[in-house]
């Protein structure tokens, strides 16, 4: 049955896809080779849906799982989802607070419960999602952050850890969020530019009627909390002071007055109101200067009872109102200034977090940093582009305690049970815990298990080896760890790439991967980062539905330049749309000139120089892909597959045989019949990992054959190379380009044929010439051809072609005066377009405040327009020639 008229992605991609995975295509374990390939998805949340970063993340995964499953290798890509603690339960209790419940309503067992049935409808969307995609995932292996073997590996590590005195228990000052009730990471919170206020309050001194020390807050509700106020040992203005008390206002409690560096003389007043319950600075201030610790806020952001009582109850905010009037009332608000400052956010919440102290469970992060550092700089692992690993390092070399507690119930309940006066158990299980506990109390004891869960990075960090089974005595943990690439983005760098790199190394003494691919953001196409906000932001499923899976795929990886971002144009999309439909029309060409493979052709036994010319190209091609694909340039892959298919192939060598199979000359129809179809399939072959659906569709249209196109074996076509051939057709290439490049600078019409003639030409050219005298005359539009004897004529355009110069004479085939004219008339109207431009960014006022995006972007249109008038101010030197 002939190809259809036109590819049809939407029905194509549907029937393909469905034929993969029925046939369990994409399973690892199905060769005998000892070489693995093993990559991990980056488990995307339950409650997410596929945006333009998955879609790049992701086709770059498919890309290299798919050209290893070609080498020969067994592969695994390791599928599954993230539970997603905060983000999962902050959707179910939306879901519940507009059914007018709560989960304290239903209770611990039944909220799980709840959750667990919103993920059996909704939380696989995602995973649907990457199928469009293309993805070709082991999806019999799917798991979960919560299933019982991963969370049986979650149990181990912090029982593990706990033990080897890694986890601990510890009051500390948390980020706390007021509408999520838990602590969340320094990750989680997003800092805000503001301008806010700094107030200036006056403590008096204590017995020196009249003598006040002046703090600057930002926070004034705060000070209700102050147990200090600091000032620089050195700072001459307070020397007498130091030990002293002032009284603090409003409350009337002695504060003392300490010496330490934290305090700046130069900010300020110099004096510092410590608070340590509520700002991490002042905590450790506290700690140094053995100060108090008092907490005057609830789990809400409201005032509590270790405040004067009128404030009891009231918003942090509403609190500070109250503070600053009560303050001023008093005489005691000295002034207030504007002041820019930076204030932190919950990235889920979008409240402003408060430092709170509450005791919580944190990992020693900077023990298991150490090994962690030094895999990288031993290079273990790597990073690609190398410079992330920078990034990597100053985060590492300056970690904090991991706070992993969670106050939410959706997640890994925390193995820890409480004894009667809050002492810890931690074990595996809570009958261990009971016998532990009874040991240590010397009888039997009732004990309760701690309510908080782990943060989901925690699961998430031993992602790499729990799914392949571990901590069991699982084969697959053997054969597939340490995996080869981790494929993510830069913003996660933090949050998963390091910690899946400490718990690895201390569980498995070995990295969790061989490689960190970085890819940068998607952006708009002019350069914007994509927000709601904006209204800029791009479905990758409607580009799909719009353009085919395939055309969205190259256009991610052709732009997926090493440590730039991708600006997503739909006119690229568009552009590589088009690139599908030039391979399909190539394939139908092929067929219509009976270009069937053939299982005896032997490329390397051609004759024909043509033919020895593409099998040579094809050997290149394949050869740039294979390097680029394995030094994860991807965009480098994309191009080479690009300009070989659409640019050699089809552009090329198709006009070049076109002769040849239209002639009578049987045995040269036959090998360039056998050679067209076999170049084509190499061509499926090369561009498969990228566009998987059109490959695997023609590959099953254009003969019968044994297996899908994905099974098969990548080509090996070294020694094809054939450099005779390739100086050859690519001269005849690079003639047919400069006889069409003048034609085109001189405006000659499509109909009028043209005198082409060489001066100074080698025998070896005349004699290239001669045997490809009627090609280069069809295809460049040329009556007449050969050397020039004599004197070049006056009204000749020339142009420089190896050691020859060719020679058009173009008297009687254009209009001077006319063609003068016009190229004068288009440089007139390039020139105050490009001062214009010049004028714009040469303006510091513009280029300082424009979006460095736009800056680029009319700089870009300014080049072009530049290189444009470059050209036609070179026809008309050229004109002035004649």
């Amino acid at each position: 049955m002939p190809l259809e008229k036109n590819y049809s992605p939407k029905e194509v991609e549907e029937r393909i896809y469905e034929q993969w995975e029925s046939s369990n295509a994409f399973a690892c374990g199905k060769t005998a080779s000892d070489e693995t390939y093993t990559i991990v998805i980056p488990p995307p949340n339950i409650t997410g849906s596929l945006h333009m970063g998955h879609a790049l993340n992701n086709t770059l995964q498919d890309i290299l799982i798919r050209y290893n499953r070609m080498l020969g290798k067994d592969t695994l890509w390791q599928p599954g989802t993230d539970h997603a603690g905060i983000a999962t339960q902050m959707v179910v209790e939306r879901q519940m607070q507009a059914e007018g419940i709560t989960r304290h309503d239903l209770g611990r067992e039944k909220f799980i419960e709840r959750v667990l049935d919103w993920k059996a409808e909704s939380g696989g969307n995602i995973t649907k999602q990457l199928r469009r995609l293309g993805a070709s995932c082991d999806w019999d292996r799917e798991r979960f952050t919560m299933d019982a073997g991963l969370s049986k590996a979650v149990q181990k590590v912090f029982v593990q850890l706990h033990k080897e005195g890694l986890i601990y228990r510890d009051k500390r000052l948390v980020n706390w969020d007021p509408l999520l009730h838990t602590a969340i990471s320094d990750l989680e919170v997003e800092n805000k530019e503001q301008t806010g206020k700094m107030w200036y309050f006056k403590y008096p001194i204590e017995g020196q009627d009249g003598k006040f020390v002046t703090v600057g807050t930002t926070r004034p509700e705060t000070m209700l909390g102050d147990t200090g106020v600091a000032v620089h040992p050195d700072d001459d203005r307070y020397t007498d002071l130091v030990g002293k008390n002032v009284v603090l206002p409003l409350v009337g409690r002695l504060i003392p007055i300490v010496a330490d560096d934290y305090a700046d003389p130069e900010k300020g007043s110099g004096a510092v109101k410590i608070t340590p319950a509520h700002d991490f600075n002042d905590f450790d201030v506290g700690k140094r200067c053995k100060l108090d610790i008092i907490n005057v806020l609830d789990h809400n952001a409201c005032m509590n009872d270790n405040t004067p009582e009128n404030f009891h109850g009231l918003d942090r905010f509403e609190a500070r109102d109250v503070v600053v009037k009560l303050m001023d009332g008093l005489g005691l608000l000295e002034k207030i200034e504007e002041n820019p400052m930076t204030v932190p956010y919950g990235d889920r919440s979008g409240v402003v977090i408060e430092p709170w102290l509450l005791d919580q469970w944190f990992v020693d992060a900077k023990v298991l940093a150490k090994d962690a550092i030094k895999a990288v700089e031993d290079g273990r692992t790597t990073f690609h582009p190398k410079t992330y690993e920078n990034t990597y390092f100053e985060w590492m070399r300056n970690i904090q305690p991991w706070c992993v507690s969670r106050q939410i119930w959706w997640g890994h309940q925390i193995p820890a049970w409480y004894g009667p006066d809050g002492t810890p158990f931690v074990e595996n299980s809570e009958a261990d815990a009971q016998v532990a506990a009874d040991k240590h109390y010397g009888k039997s004891v009732k004990i309760e298990r701690d309510p908080d869960v782990l943060d989901t990075w925690f699961s998430s960090a031993l992602w790499p080896m729990s799914t392949l089974g571990w901590p069991d005595d699982n084969p697959d943990v053997g054969r597939y760890y340490p995996t080869d690439c981790l494929v993510t983005g830069f913003d996660i760098i933090f949050f998963w790439v390091a910690r899946m790199m400490m718990m690895g190394l201390h569980f498995m003494d070995e990295v969790p991967f061989k490689d960190v691919y970085i890819h940068a953001l998607v952006r708009d196409e002019k350069g914007q980062k994509m927000s709601k906000s904006k209204g800029n932001v791009t479905d990758p499923l409607d580009l799909i539905d719009q353009f085919g899976s395939d055309a969205v795929r190259f256009t991610m990886t052709a732009q997926a330049v090493q440590g730039r971002d991708v600006k997503l144009s739909i006119s690229r999309i568009e552009g590589y749309r088009n690139f599908v439909t030039k391979i399909w029309n190539a394939a139908r060409y092929a067929e219509m000139n009976e270009c069937v493979p053939s299982a005896d052709f032997d490329p390397a036994a051609v004759q024909l120089t043509v033919n020895r010319w593409i099998i040579g190209k094809t050997a290149e091609a394949v050869s740039a892909i294979e390097k680029s694909i394995e030094n994860y340039r991807f965009n480098e892959a994309a191009d080479a597959a690009y300009h070989f298919t659409w640019g050699l192939f089809c552009d090329w060598y198709l006009e070049f045989t076109k002769p040849i199979l239209n002639g009578d000359d049987d045995a040269a129809i036959f090998e360039t019949r056998a050679t067209m179809a076999w170049t084509l399939d190499q061509i499926l072959h090369m561009l498969h990992p990228i566009m998987p659906y059109v490959t695997e569709e023609l590959w099953t249209q254009i003969t019968d054959r044994d297996g899908m196109l994905m099974l098969t074996a990548w080509p090996n076509l070294k020694g094809l190379e054939n450099a005779q051939a390739a100086a050859e057709m690519d001269w005849v290439e690079r003639i047919i380009s400069s006889v069409r490049a003048v034609r085109s600078e001189m405006n000659v019409e499509p109909k009028v044929k043209v005198t082409l003639l060489l001066k100074d030409a080698s025998e070896e050219t005349l004699a290239r010439l001669d045997t490809h005298r009627d090609l280069i005359h069809r295809m460049a539009r040329v009556e007449t051809s050969g050397a020039l004897e004599g004197p070049v004529e006056k009204g000749s355009v020339s142009t420089v072609l190896g050691e020859a110069t060719l020679v058009l004479p173009m008297s009687g085939v254009i209009n001077v005066d006319a063609e003068r004219a016009r190229l004068e008339k288009e440089i007139a109207k390039l020139t105050p377009e490009i001062m214009k431009y010049e004028k714009k960014l040469s303006n510091p006022g513009f280029t300082s405040k424009a979006p460095a995006a736009v800056v680029e972007e009319q700089r870009v249109r300014m080049e072009g327009m530049k290189s444009e008038k470059a050209k036609l101010e070179d026809a008309l030197g050229r004109l002035a020639e004649l």
